[in-house]
C-alpha cells in the first residue's frame, strides 16, 4: 500500500473501526457533491496574457513534469492563489529587506 497522509490514515482507521456511517440519501448527496465539484472547476471565461519567453518555457517544463498541459497548470496556480491556498514568498531575504524598507513610513 502506498504511504498515506495523516488525514488518510485517520479516515482508514475510522472506516476499519466501524465509526463511519452512511448518509441517509446517498444518491441525493452524491449528486449534490458532483454538482458542487463541477461548478468549482467550470471554466467559463478566457484570458489573454503576455509572458516572457523564459517564463513560458519554465511553465511548460514544469507542466510537463507534472503531467498536465501548461494552461491547466497556470489555471491551477491562479485558482490556488485567489483562494488563499498559495501566498507570495520573497525569492530571497535581500528582496524581503528591500520590500520592508519600501513599506516603512
Amino acid at each position: 500500500m502506498s504511504k498515506l497522509s495523516p488525514e488518510e490514515k485517520e479516515i482508514l482507521e475510522a472506516f476499519e473501526g466501524g465509526k463511519l456511517k452512511r448518509v441517509k440519501n446517498q444518491r441525493r448527496e452524491l449528486a449534490r457533491h458532483r454538482k458542487a465539484a463541477a461548478a468549482t472547476f467550470a471554466k467559463d471565461s478566457r484570458i489573454n496574457i503576455r509572458l516572457s519567453s523564459k517564463d513560458l518555457r519554465a511553465l511548460q517544463k514544469r507542466a510537463l513534469a507534472e503531467g498536465m498541459p501548461y494552461q491547466t497548470l497556470v489555471s491551477s496556480v491562479l485558482h490556488k492563489f485567489v483562494e488563499g491556498q498559495m501566498v507570495e514568498q520573497p525569492a530571497n531575504k535581500r528582496l524581503e529587506a528591500t520590500r520592508s524598507k519600501q513599506r516603512a513610513p
